[in-house]
């Protein structure tokens, strides 16, 4: 089932040549630009938590010096008792102020994380077919939510770690410079060493970040492939449901291994920044012997303690600051990956004047000199349409025939601008549809394809994606139209009985008539049917072409068919043959002609 696909590396490609995200932390940044009043209060409460941490030490250093071994001798109670309950109170209020700290921080970075993910399906939205069919729908969905999802932490508690941590360590040094400028100096001379420690393993983190996110991507590729309904169905009809199982454990294997490197890779650093905070205290307390040795008023028992609690507290933000900077790193590749999707720029977009479809000439189309090739074909590769040129008028049935490739599905692709034509010109009541308003063209245009995708939701709830408001009314008359509304009432749940994943639980038959109502229920101007019924058997083809004769009354109808016998009546009949029209005219008249299209019609009588 594993299928050769150029997906992900062609966007890749086409990127080589672009420079790298630029400003990477400006535009994370500028994704809480919308959330400042509540950032600005956060940050309040930060400086004021920080604020109040100051102060605590100081008390200690009073509670040892002046409360418990004061130089007069005696404890002090009173002011041990007011030195404790105002260490008590400001512990207190820290941890309360911490809370509000912790719900805005939490608000603001999971809102910031979901408007992050709606902007990027958004814009998936937006992208033209191409890149769909080019990229694994498993690709997209890792990077929709894997990827977005692994940049959760950081977008929660960037902003207040950065802040509240900065201001505690700037806090803290003041305050040890306060008590020994002496002993501050040799604390800080030793932190630099962790700084290039953290550059170091942030660079290896962020290239294992990167391999990581690319496993997870391709195991949710294998995860969609083989666990859907055709995709179970496929390798137990091939029985390589064992085949599959070993593709994503092999696959698992190697996520299990990148895990593992980038958590020891964090842990390893991790593990010698607590060694170093062990040994600083120590270094401390050698430095302060040899100071009270030669001056014993260098440093007082309090002054000691209250250093040590202080240096412990400046060591904790510094290695949360180191935690936030590898963290910048590790996530900086998952946010290259979702900016290198926001940076894609669609390429059928609407033109700044793009006009309404005009109501006197609904249903028109025409092709002028048209030349079309797909995005991913080979510059030696013929064109798929080669100059191709025709005139439907409204109201007229037109069908294209040709063997496979010779470029009918692409035709039906044009008409609604879901392709870009590479030359010439194609027209929708009479106007260029590159200067029509995509909504308003594709609005009057209904199809109804081979392959009749259906929700995993009620018939009704199917029924009305094409129109959200209809009545129950509006969805018999649909359903009736489409020939499907007796069998939908023989059912006991009628229209609400759910279809299964993609229609399973329907026959091919019911399942595309259920379409074609969806079709009825739009009322488009113009149908086009890709070989609609082609896949169905004999009896199932009979009922659906019933309903699409009835579907096609006072519509332009574009047809493309395999089977001939369902395009007999067509006003027109356009043979294509390599992207290139060698015939047309009536199911009669090409008959008697005696060319390409007698040929087929012979062929499919001789298989019949």
């Amino acid at each position: 089932m594993r299928m050769a696909s150029r997906d992900e590396s062609v966007q890749r490609a086409q990127n080589a040549d672009a420079p790298r995200i630029p400003n990477l932390l400006g535009r994370i940044m500028a994704l809480f630009r919308p959330h400042r009043p509540a950032i600005a209060l956060t940050i309040a409460l930060v400086l004021v938590v920080a604020a109040i941490g100051v102060f605590p030490p100081l008390l200690t250093q009073r509670i040892f010096d002046d409360a418990l071994f004061p130089e007069s001798g005696g404890v002090q109670m009173r002011l041990l008792l007011a030195l404790v309950g105002g260490m008590v109170a400001l512990l207190v209020s820290s941890s309360l102020l911490g809370i509000w700290q912790t719900y805005l921080t939490a608000r603001v970075g999971n809102t910031v994380m979901g408007s992050l993910r709606t902007q990027l399906f958004d814009h998936l939205q937006r992208m033209e077919l191409a890149f769909f069919t080019r990229t694994k729908t498993g690709v997209i969905q890792s990077r929709l939510q894997n990827d977005v999802g692994g940049v959760a932490t950081v977008l929660s508690n960037t902003v207040s770690s950065v802040v509240g941590n900065t201001v505690t360590v700037i806090s803290s040094l003041v305050t040890m410079l306060i008590l020994s400028w002496q002993l501050t100096i040799v604390a800080v001379l030793l932190t630099p060493l962790l700084v290039i420690a953290q550059r170091r393993v942030g660079q290896v983190r962020a290239r294992i970040a990167t391999k990581t996110q690319e496993s997870l991507s391709e195991m949710t590729s294998i995860t969609q492939e083989a666990l859907s309904v055709s995709g179970i169905l496929l390798a137990k009809v091939f029985g390589r449901q064992q085949d599959e199982s070993q593709r994503y454990a092999d696959e698992n294997g190697r996520q299990i291994e990148l895990q593992v490197r980038q958590q020891m890779t964090g842990q390893t650093f991790f593990a010698v920044v607590s060694i170093f905070i062990s040994v600083i205290p120590a270094v401390v307390y050698v430095i302060a012997a040899l100071l009270i040795t030669n001056d014993l008023q260098a440093v007082t028992a309090g002054t000691l303690v209250a250093f040590t609690t202080v240096q412990a507290r400046l060591l904790m933000p510094l290695m949360g600051l180191l935690r936030v900077a590898l963290d910048l790193q590790t996530s900086g590749a998952l946010f290259a990956r979702i900016f290198e999707y926001l940076d894609l720029r669609p390429q059928i977009v609407d033109r700044p004047d793009a006009l309404p479809v005009p109501a006197d000439r609904l249903g028109a189309i025409a092709f002028d000199d048209v030349v079309f090739r797909y995005p991913d074909a080979l510059e030696s590769e013929p064109p798929t349409l080669d100059h191709v040129s025709f005139e439907v008028e409204p109201g007229t049935f037109v069908a294209f025939v040709g063997a496979s490739g010779a470029g009918k599905t692409t035709i039906g692709y044009l008409v609604p601008r879901l392709y870009e034509a590479a030359g010439g010109v194609v027209r929708f009541a009479g106007v260029d549809v590159r200067d029509l308003d995509h909504r308003s063209l594709t609005d009057a245009i209904g199809i109804v394809s081979q392959d009749a995708y259906l929700f995993h939701a009620t018939i009704a709830e199917n029924l009305r994606y094409a129109k959200p408001d209809a009545t129950d009314a509006e969805l018999e008359e649909a359903a009736r139209g489409a020939n499907i509304l007796d069998t939908i009432r023989s059912f006991p749940l009628g229209f609400d009985t759910v279809v299964g994943e993609r229609g399973y639980r329907l026959s091919g038959g019911e399942q595309q008539r259920i379409a074609i109502a969806r079709v009825l229920l739009k009322d488009p101007a113009v149908l086009i049917l890709d070989e609609a019924t082609s896949a169905l058997d004999t009896v199932s083809e009979r009922i659906v072409q019933q309903a699409l004769d009835a579907a096609s009354r006072g519509r332009t109808v574009v047809a493309i068919a395999h089977r001939l016998s369902t395009i007999r009546d067509a006003d027109v009949i356009v043979v294509l043959d390599h992207g290139r029209i060698v015939e047309r005219g009536t199911h009669d008249e090409l008959l008697a002609a005696g060319g390409a299209y007698a040929l087929l019609h012979s062929e499919q009588r001789a298989n019949a």
